[in-house]
């Protein structure tokens, strides 16, 4: 089987010259498109090479000529979801700012794809969009005064937590109906209920907690993430970096996706 090089940082993928049963030309693009079409139609784990094939009106065996297995169209996936999280956004030259917008572009654009963001928020794709994102969010730390040590590590933290967010706040969203108004439920109702004399900071701090609970904690898990590194970076400077951070932004979380 062939290589597909189409959404690797260099080269360019083999194209179908011959349409397709449905007259149209088989390209990566379109086939990782019908892929995350057909994962938010069917769940995650209806992905597989015949129903692509099906749907795109090939046989399962041209898919090969883009994608060496199911798991490389995985990572195809990955790489469009970090695309589309970033089309559009240029930098303000306000670092915070810059980094708020692409952390929260990330958690939401994940989230318009729930059933694709469980299976690749976690995975490290090594094509041309996480390549331009990575390079990007680098541009913006160094450009702040980090170290480069330092940019790395923030860099990594800064990504990590907006996909493992999405990826926790995608599960949620993917529950049947009847159990996320379960869960709503146990905030209403049993928490609210424990008695202060076995349970007093739960039974204190419960109509906080059942606000809390119904959003999403990455808007107020950014905001963290934001102002620790803006300590750091004053730490480092000595304290020369307090005019170079965006405006403090909202700290309340969002409504929890439902």
């Amino acid at each position: 089987m062939s290589e597909a090089n189409g959404g690797r940082i260099a080269g360019g993928a083999r194209q179908r010259r011959r349409p397709t049963k449905q007259g149209t030309v088989l390209s990566e693009e379109l086939i990782v498109h019908t892929a995350l079409r057909m994962m938010r139609e069917h769940g995650a784990g209806g992905l597989t090479a015949r129903r692509l094939g099906a749907a795109l009106g090939a046989d399962p065996s041209a898919l090969y000529r883009y994608f060496r297995s199911t798991d490389d169209l995985l990572l195809a996936v990955a790489d469009e979801l970090i695309g589309r999280a970033l089309d559009g956004w240029t930098p303000t030259g306000e670092w915070k700012q810059d980094l708020r917008d692409i952390g929260r572009r990330i958690h939401a654009g994940y989230l318009d794809h729930p059933q694709a963001a469980a299976l690749a928020s976690y995975r490290t794709t090594g094509r041309r969009h996480e390549a331009r994102a990575i390079d990007r969010i680098l541009g913006v730390l160094r450009g702040a005064g980090f170290p480069d040590a330092e940019a790395a590590r923030l860099y990594h933290v800064l990504v990590d937590s907006g996909m493992s967010h999405a990826a926790q706040d995608a599960c949620w969203q993917a529950l049947p109906e009847a159990a996320r108004e379960a869960e709503d439920r146990v905030w209403d109702r049993i928490y609210t209920g424990v008695p202060a004399d076995t349970h007093p900071h739960l039974a204190a701090m419960a109509p906080e907690l059942r606000r809390e609970m119904r959003r999403s904690s990455y808007p107020a898990a950014l905001e963290l993430f934001l102002d620790a590194a803006e300590a750091r970076l004053r730490a480092a400077d000595g304290g020369s970096a307090a005019g170079r951070g965006g405006d403090g932004g909202p700290t309340a979380g969002s409504p929890r996706p439902r």
